[in-house]
């Protein structure tokens, strides 16, 4: 069969694609399946996690229905959708279970793409459709916010204006009928982003003076559910991978992503409904659909991203650029695998996770911090380094202490490698410069002038005081936590005269 390298992907290619145990080719009859999804987004995490799991479905003969995505942003356009007929590639590139995997897939589950700045009247017609069961949304954490304006602007500015236009169309399409509900799950990253969704709706119905029939309409026959999503999708290829990507399948495609293995969309409901409409959720462990998704997010913050903020310095400061590169020393791996199993672990909240599910989420965190087809630098983890130490790691270093009552060691030399980080010189430009091993960089962090007045003492004891006494910065003194500070200023004295890989070697077990 003849390749098609440098012809665009379409539906009319789709034919002469080469098939390869690598790759996933959608049957003929995904492209004629009916609509049943409006998504708000054409981002990549939409793409790489939720169409990619109603595109599996598809191909299974399970959902059997497509996406009609809404651009909301002025930016770009959807000409490289329509050249494509919305079909684009997922490289799928990562280690899974100890395994290296790479596989590539085209993904048809997008039937079309609107513009809401242009065809806005036709996204309202969507709601005529009564096949469409399904409302998805990223809009980032800022579009789920109130905008009191008109809903019958041409288009509504905001995310939240948008939809509740369009459930508005629905309601009067469908006379308030039961049936004509949608199920509406946002995965924008924000703690009950589908009650907050809901609540900012029935604000605009109100600031609109709609019907109290519609208002118990969105109230009684729509379900807003809570999500949380999972996978790092870091969007386009490098152009070399790009290249080589598409000589290996035979075509072109200026749509295709990267995604990880890991994949997780975490949907908070006990309705039989949302579980009815959300059926693509049978072909992939990695859709869970439970009452109460607290847990999810739980291991996600604190394995995952605790697991990042204090490896983040450790790794910085021993001349460590990436992740993955940290990952391939023998070291540093060790002490992520210790921090985690040994005490992040076991400092989880007994009443959501389990030991054992601690235990088998970090292992999927090792392997996706040796993914070594991501690109993910130290430097890009530490912003905004002390609020995320606050609301990841101080929940968890306070408990290990109410469990243990004795000082983690792997927690104090993160902390330590943290406050050493944090040495700064405010440069002519107003930003604050840090500098490991002779090379400078700017510290992007509220705190930082708090941090470069404290090294500014030069005393490493009064500084490790300032900073963990800070009840500001914590909400807690982490002073009264037996052990604690000493054990930081020791390992900060280890590293200033030693350096990290010396105190690295020195951590108690």
């Amino acid at each position: 069969m003849e390749t098609i390298l440098n012809k665009q992907l379409t539906v009319k290619q789709l034919s002469k694609v080469v098939p390869s145990p690598a790759l996933s080719i959608p049957g003929e009859n995904i492209i004629g399946l009916p609509e049943k999804v409006l998504q708000f987004g054409t981002g990549v995490l939409l793409r790489g996690l939720p169409d990619y799991f109603i595109d599996k479905a598809n191909k299974q003969g399970i959902f059997n229905g497509r996406i009609i995505v809404v651009k909301s942003t002025a930016k770009g356009s959807t000409d490289a959708f329509e050249k494509q007929d919305g079909l684009y590639t997922i490289s799928v590139k990562g280690i899974e279970d100890k395994q290296t995997v790479e596989e590539n897939i085209i993904n048809a589950s997008i039937s079309r793409v609107l513009g809401a700045s242009d065809e806005w009247s036709e996204v309202l017609q969507c709601a005529h459709d009564s096949q469409i069961e399904l409302i998805i949304s990223n809009t980032t954490e800022v579009g789920i916010t109130l905008v009191e304006e008109n809903i019958s602007a041409n288009p509504p500015s905001s995310f939240p204006a948008k939809l509740t236009a369009f459930l508005y169309e629905r309601f009067k399409t469908f006379q308030g009928s039961k049936e004509s509900g949608m199920v509406i799950i946002p995965t924008e990253l924000i703690t009950d982003n589908g009650s907050k969704l809901k609540n900012i709706v029935l604000q605009l119905a109100a600031f609109n003076q709609l019907e109290t029939e519609f208002i118990s309409w969105i109230q009684s026959s729509n379900h807003f559910c809570n999500s949380l999503v999972d996978r790092i999708v870091p969007g386009k290829l490098s152009a070399q991978d790009q290249q080589a990507t598409e000589e290996q399948l035979g075509y072109s495609d200026e749509l295709m992503i990267m995604a990880e293995p890991f994949r997780l969309w975490a949907i908070e409901s006990n309705s039989e409904r949302v579980k009815e409409v959300l059926s693509f959720g049978k072909v992939d462990e990695g859709v869970v659909i439970a009452p109460d998704i607290e847990k999810f997010r739980e291991l996600k913050l604190r394995l995952l991203n605790g697991t990042h903020s204090f490896s983040c310095a450790v790794a910085a400061l021993a001349g460590f650029e990436t992740v993955k590169d940290a990952m391939k020393d023998a070291q540093l791996s060790s002490f992520v695998k210790q921090l985690m199993m040994e005490e992040i672990a076991r400092s989880m909240n007994d009443t959501l996770v389990t030991y054992d599910e601690s235990v088998a989420f970090a292992n999927k965190v090792m392997d996706r911090f040796s993914n070594p087809f991501l690109l993910h630098k130290w430097l890009s983890i530490s912003l905004n380094y002390t609020s995320k130490m606050k609301m990841r790691n101080v929940p968890l270093l306070t408990r290990y202490f109410e469990k243990f009552n004795k000082v983690p060691s792997c927690m104090a030399l993160g902390f330590a490698a943290y406050i050493v980080f944090m040495n700064s010189h405010k440069g002519n430009d107003g930003a604050y410069h840090g500098e490991i091993n002779g090379n400078t960089f700017v510290i992007e962090d509220e705190k930082a002038g708090f941090f470069a007045e404290q090294w500014a003492l030069g005393n490493t004891d009064t500084i490790a005081k300032a900073v963990l006494s800070n009840t500001e910065l914590w909400g807690t003194d982490l002073t009264q936590l037996k052990g604690f500070t000493e054990t930081v200023v020791q390992n900060i004295n280890t590293i200033l005269a030693e350096g990290m890989v010396a105190a690295l070697n020195k951590r108690s077990n």
